[in-house]
């Protein structure tokens, strides 16, 4: 049975033009409290809208998001017109986060959630010198880089695209392993991984060329060993419009010239 999706609630960021887009809305359709709605209809750039699929996680809800900042790539184009119409007829993609188990210098444990990528990189001048275990088995016994990062196909067009890492289809069953800046190896462009497999990132030297990591945007410094793996209990669900997919999206990018 298909999930209906008449009762929305409108979040937005907090620029004008979100703010003003939500008034726009509201008067328009109505405003349901969150936890009543079916959909969420998500206004800002993409930054928002991921800030919206972590509040909303695993609770079921469906996210829409319409473009009202300044990048959209994970965002609907903005219409006031026939939104529930819009809304009906969206097609879902449901993603899975990654988990971060960040063991700091300080002897702390920290996890985090990251529904675009888990990262490392230099805190210093110095090259950072990472070993690189899949799985429990060395890779790259030591890459001397600025940073690395773990992405998901979601956020395969965010960090890892500026670091030249490969765009990945929503659905694929990969994550991104790509390395920003590489020193040595100075060949080595990354890897695909796949979804299912534990990543762990020892810091070498880590007194003398220390690393921060981060799950998006919650930032563990100093750290002395990181683990990324896929969550196998936390979703979230996006809502695209027709013809306007993601992998639609990833193709339309791809040959960009």
């Amino acid at each position: 049975m298909t999930k209906p999706r008449n009762k929305l609630a409108f979040v937005s960021s907090d620029t004008e033009d979100a703010r003003s887009a939500a008034s726009t809305l509201i008067k328009r359709y109505g405003q349901n409290p969150v936890d009543d709605a079916d959909v969420v209809v998500a206004l800002g750039g993409d930054g928002f809208l991921l800030q919206t699929l972590r509040e909303t996680m695993s609770t079921g809800k469906l996210v829409y998001g319409m473009n009202r900042g300044t990048t959209g790539f994970l965002m609907n184009e903005f219409r006031e017109e026939g939104l529930f119409e819009r809304v009906a007829a969206a097609q879902s993609e449901t993603i899975r986060p990654l988990e971060m188990e960040a063991q700091s210098a300080t002897g702390e444990t920290l996890g985090a959630l990251a529904i675009n990528e888990v990262s490392l990189w230099r805190q210093s001048y110095q090259t950072a010198k990472i070993r690189i275990s899949i799985d429990g088995k060395v890779r790259l016994d030591e890459l001397n880089s600025d940073g690395v990062m773990v992405a998901t196909p979601a956020g395969s067009t965010a960090y890892n695209l500026s670091a030249y890492g490969p765009i990945l289809p929503l659905d694929a069953p990969l994550l991104a392993l790509t390395p920003v800046s590489p020193f040595r190896p100075r060949r080595w462009r990354g890897a695909l991984i796949s979804n299912k497999v534990v990543v762990r990132f020892d810091i070498l030297e880590p007194d003398k060329r220390p690393v921060n990591a981060a799950a998006d945007h919650a930032e563990v410094k100093s750290v002395i060993s990181v683990t990324v793996r896929e969550s196998q209990s936390k979703t979230a669900t996006l809502l695209f419009d027709p013809g306007y997919s993601w992998n639609e999206r990833i193709l339309a990018e791809q040959f960009r010239y």
